[in-house]
């Protein structure tokens, strides 16, 4: 199986190299990483919507799109002499080794996933010595994202709430500054304490268990097939979406609900 593997990701690399090639196609071609980065990006999100599709041919195709990028992009690195695919694979085989010293280290021993991350995160910061606790995190990275892996990574060291209680409470505190924001209309207060009220729900969603930008997810597909069905209950009705008044609106929607 091993071999069969090997074997068609050198076929792969046999492909780029032939897409990046002078007789090969303009567009691969004229290709560098930061051309590519943003359709690696949009592959991922790809990946994470076939995984929350549990469509696994869907997922198939998807992992191979985000495989393509990642050989792409390292080909292209090596052509410019920075480094290798086969670096690329050195490089993480060597880090797996080393962060999980309960595995291959001296001192074996069965960790708990919490303590598992703990002790990964804790060498990452040896290994970068980064400045700041938080600087391990993407700067690009989805806001929303953003909170909930600021808000796991302070719970590393505990600082957190003991249970969902505190966390559920401080929700309607933040919300209570909104709305005296509100009555000062001062705006820049109420970009402020509203973004607090994002930042605190995400916290109660983490403490929950769930991961938000997930759910989030779910709930922007749900929205979006109902209204797709709306519409269609409109057009069956004689009226389009811009001939449709908030009444007929809602009324094709308390519908599309039931279907």
């Amino acid at each position: 199986m091993a071999d069969n593997c090997m074997s068609a990701i050198a076929e792969l690399l046999d492909i780029v190299r032939k897409l990046r090639s002078p007789t090969g196609c303009s567009w691969d071609r004229k290709q560098t990483v930061e051309s590519l980065c943003p359709y690696m990006l949009e592959e991922a999100y790809e990946v994470a919507d076939a995984i929350e599709k549990n469509d696994m041919n869907l997922l198939e195709a998807e992992l191979g799109d985000l495989l393509l990028h990642v050989i792409m992009s390292a080909m292209i690195c090596e052509e410019g002499g920075k480094f290798s695919l086969e670096d690329v694979v050195k490089s993480i085989s060597m880090k797996l080794v080393r962060r999980h010293p309960h595995v291959f280290g001296k001192n074996r021993g069965d960790l708990s996933p919490e303590e598992v991350e703990k002790q990964w995160e804790a060498i990452k910061a040896s290994e970068k010595k980064e400045e700041g606790f938080f600087s391990s995190i993407p700067s690009g990275m989805p806001a929303l994202q953003t909170a909930w892996r600021i808000q796991q990574r302070a719970s590393e060291v505990g600082f957190d709430w003991p249970d969902t209680t505190g966390a559920k409470s401080k929700i309607f505190e933040e919300f209570k500054e909104f709305e005296a924001a509100m009555e000062n209309e001062d705006t820049g207060s109420q970009k402020k304490e509203f973004g607090d009220i994002l930042f605190s729900i995400v916290n109660y969603c983490r403490l929950l268990g769930f991961e938000p930008e997930a759910i989030l997810r779910m709930s922007n597909t749900k929205f979006m097939k109902r209204f797709t069905k709306m519409e269609r209950i409109l057009a069956e009705s004689g009226c389009s979406l811009a001939e449709s008044d908030i009444d007929k609106m809602e009324d094709a929607w308390q519908k599309a609900k039931l279907l």
